[in-house]
């Protein structure tokens, strides 16, 4: 059974950093790109960030280009989102998601994610 398993959120003060941490199982997922999302109370789930599968490329939400990093480590099957600067409206419950298979691509939309976690609520106070 495949399973994403986020960590790491929590309460933080706006201008402070948190990383969190998606650790899979049940599949190996080196070779495929990985994601974030996040979705706030009554809005959509909104694309974070994204990375190929190698970790040679990212991208980037405009709201969170220059304060967030996405990186992986394929030897422990995990991904990770550096998020620092943090603004009240960053608050969310954080998601990261897999393709179904492996892909050079670096997808952004929703539709495009089969595999999800329970996700990590992120709350930033002002």
């Amino acid at each position: 059974q495949v399973q994403l398993v986020e960590s790491g959120g929590g309460l933080v003060q706006a201008g402070g950093s948190l990383r969190l941490a998606c650790a899979a199982s049940g599949r190996n997922f080196g070779s495929s790109p990985m994601g974030w999302f996040r979705q706030a109370p009554g809005k959509e789930r909104d694309f974070v960030a994204a990375i190929r599968w190698n970790g040679g490329n990212t991208y980037y939400a405009g709201s969170v280009k220059g304060r967030f990093t996405i990186s992986r480590d394929n030897a422990k099957n995990t991904v990770y989102l550096q998020m620092n600067s943090l603004k009240p409206e960053d608050a969310a419950v954080y998601y990261c998601a897999a393709p179904f298979t492996g892909s050079q691509n670096i997808p952004t939309r929703i539709y495009e994610y089969y595999y999800w976690g329970q996700g990590t609520q992120v709350t930033v106070s002002s």
